[in-house]
């Protein structure tokens, strides 16, 4: 059980950090991870603090860049709408969070072998 729980924990680990390769804020990625990932939002919630306790100055960072780009991404969403350009869709979403769990778990397959 507990070898099984670690490596839970360490995919939802690995699929937050993808989240905040997309930039995306902690209540984005727990939407995002109970609606296509089927993780409930406690557990990435969790994760995530824990991932903050351990990496502050990061997350500080990344709490600062994500609050002084808010009103940027408004008037980026915007003119995103008005140009055709748009943030990925549900779809393409859903497709890279599945390729990025099936990824994880063929690794964590591969790992296994050895």
């Amino acid at each position: 059980m507990g070898d099984s729980s670690a490596s839970y924990i360490h995919m939802v680990q690995h699929l937050i950090e993808k989240c905040l390769i997309f930039r995306m804020s902690k209540e984005d990625c727990m939407e995002a991870l109970s609606k296509h990932a089927n993780i409930n939002p406690v557990i990435t919630s969790t994760v995530w603090k824990e991932l903050e306790k351990e990496n502050k100055e990061f997350f500080e960072s990344y709490s600062r860049s994500q609050s002084s780009s808010g009103a940027s991404r408004m008037s980026d969403s915007q003119s995103q709408s008005s140009s055709g350009v748009s943030r990925m869709s549900e779809a393409e979403t859903s497709d890279l969070l599945q390729k990025m769990i099936s990824d994880n778990q063929s690794n964590k397959d591969d790992d296994d072998d050895e």
